[in-house]
């Protein structure tokens, strides 16, 4: 009898060691996290031609980032400054002609969606030396726009707590690919900027 109880103890301790290790791949998983999984947009919009191959900025499209919460979506009039002379034919591009036309925005998916019980505001970010790169990978390469990293709170403590391996100059936060130039220079920047370390792990920094 104490066999049995003994190898029941184990199974049902295996069983759960493997539900755990299951779900904890489920969670983690890129369906449903949506790392590595392009989200279907009105337009098939390629980061990857925009940005490698006409050098076109960031703040081209996204004209609010140095300066609001939110990064900002592109409104049509912004496509149609290229759009209205180049490839304005293409059955491609028919829904932005029509957007333009009828003055009814493009629905586009947000792919870096953060939950509603979180404060973040993408300025602070940028102006303090964060780059886009950072959070949102190389896009430079991307001919389908996908989320490189999970958003989960332990990636965002990760930097939070230790600011020196991700920041870089103001200067350079839209450069892609760009490497720091010293072992030290974050620490540098860190100071120079007046981030404050000790306070960036305060629960009311990013749930008010």
């Amino acid at each position: 009898m104490k066999v049995v109880s003994r190898a029941s103890i184990v199974a049902f301790l295996l069983v759960i060691g493997l539900l755990v290790w299951v779900g904890s791949g489920i969670y983690r998983a890129g369906y449903t996290t949506g790392v590595g999984v392009p989200k279907e947009q009105p337009i098939p919009f390629s980061h990857e031609h925009h940005v490698s191959g006409l050098g076109i900025s960031c703040e081209y499209c996204h004209v609010s980032v140095t300066e609001s919460s939110f990064a900002g979506i592109p409104p049509t009039y912004t496509c149609m400054t290229c759009h209205s002379q180049i490839w304005n034919t293409s059955p491609m591009l028919a829904a932005v002609r029509t957007s333009a036309a009828t003055g009814k925005p493009l629905t586009w998916i947000r792919v870096h969606d953060l939950p509603k019980f979180t404060y973040f505001n993408h300025s602070i970010h940028v102006n303090k030396g964060i780059g886009c790169e950072t959070c949102h990978g190389p896009v430079d390469k991307m001919p389908l726009t996908w989320r490189v990293n999970t958003l989960f709170m332990s990636w965002c403590l990760d930097c939070h707590r230790q600011p020196e391996k991700f920041i870089r100059p103001r200067e350079e936060v839209l450069t892609m690919n760009w490497t720091p130039e010293g072992e030290h220079a974050g620490k540098e920047l860190v100071k120079k900027y007046g981030i404050a370390v000790n306070q960036l792990s305060d629960c009311s920094i990013c749930h008010r």
